[in-house]
């Protein structure tokens, strides 16, 4: 077990070395010089912050009361201003969910994945039916996303590779049509989770919208607490992007996760920290390489431990 932990911590800060390098080496450089903690050193310390996509409003908050522990005499530079910082944006990634997923009491777990087009959303359906199928249960693709053809094309290759059932059609057909056969077709057949991918664009945000909520809709006429989760798959180093990409689809669709995808290409995996903190959205998995296991399950503690290069 405790190998399986070591190489899990070692895949993600492997994956976050790029905002480790920006961020975590030059706080630890910034804390390491033992300066006086004025507002030359603070301006710094904001600086490196906003470089990784934290936020403004959590780089100004944290500077804040920073600098009123630093007066009141409750920390000093150094090692307690590092664990300072720590405990400041480990408080702000804490969930109160316990397991991966909203598994549903019986029959199939539904998990809708919506996400616009380039943000990795495809691959994160084959890594998620990878990983349930390696935890030994049933999966099934639906093939929603009608209106791209390539992203059948895709998804079929990767239900193959995978070994796992999928549900599809031809381009253009109904989106909803397709996922209520995929979750129809689970029930019949006992199976444990269906992961229907979504158009991540149409006509207009509007058209985009009336289509998610037509699935859904479509779904909960086969089991009428599905989706059970709505996964908003985004692309890390779309940074601010990405935030505004979850206030709208968190608004529409009633997210109720995030997958951040491609954090080993980005510096600002503080985006993580700020989407946590506007919407008030978990984070249930980060994209942390390009194999199929590269998709981990979301910890806090090791998400902050692998940006200060902590071992």
């Amino acid at each position: 077990m405790f190998k399986a932990i070591g190489r899990f911590f070692q895949k993600i800060k492997t994956g976050l070395a790029k905002t480790r390098s920006v961020v975590g080496d030059a706080l630890l450089s910034l804390i390491g010089r033992g300066r006086v903690i004025d507002q030359a050193f603070l301006d710094d310390l904001e600086d490196i912050l906003l470089k990784a996509d934290i936020g403004v409003a959590k780089s100004e908050e944290i500077v804040a009361e920073l600098k009123r522990r630093y007066k009141a005499g409750e920390v000093a530079p150094g090692q307690e201003l590092l664990a300072f910082l720590k405990q400041s944006l480990r408080t702000e990634l804490a969930s109160p969910a316990a397991e991966e997923l909203a598994w549903a009491p019986s029959g199939p777990t539904v998990v809708l994945i919506v996400g616009v087009n380039g943000a990795g959303k495809t691959t994160t359906i084959a890594k998620l039916a990878k990983r349930f199928k390696d935890q030994g249960r049933s999966v099934l693709i639906a093939a929603g996303d009608t209106y791209r053809a390539a992203a059948i094309e895709q998804l079929s290759i990767w239900a193959d590779r995978v070994g796992v059932e999928i549900v599809k059609t031809h381009t253009g057909a109904d989106a909803a049509a397709v996922a209520y056969d995929a979750v129809a077709a689970a029930q019949a057949r006992g199976m444990d989770v269906v992961l229907i991918d979504t158009a991540g664009r149409l006509h207009n945000k509007e058209h985009l919208m009336r289509e998610l909520e037509k699935i859904r809709r479509v779904i909960q006429k086969c089991v009428p607490t599905a989706p059970h989760e709505t996964l908003l798959v985004l692309d890390a180093t779309a940074g601010q992007n990405a935030v505004q990409q979850a206030k709208v689809f968190g608004q529409a669709m009633g997210v109720t996760g995030l997958v951040l995808t491609k954090l080993d290409g980005t510096a600002k995996g503080g985006v993580a920290i700020t989407i946590r903190r506007e919407l008030g959205l978990p984070v249930r998995y980060i994209g942390v390489g390009e194999n199929m296991d590269d998709l981990q399950p979301f910890d806090p503690d090791a998400y902050i431990a692998a940006i200060f290069g902590d071992e």
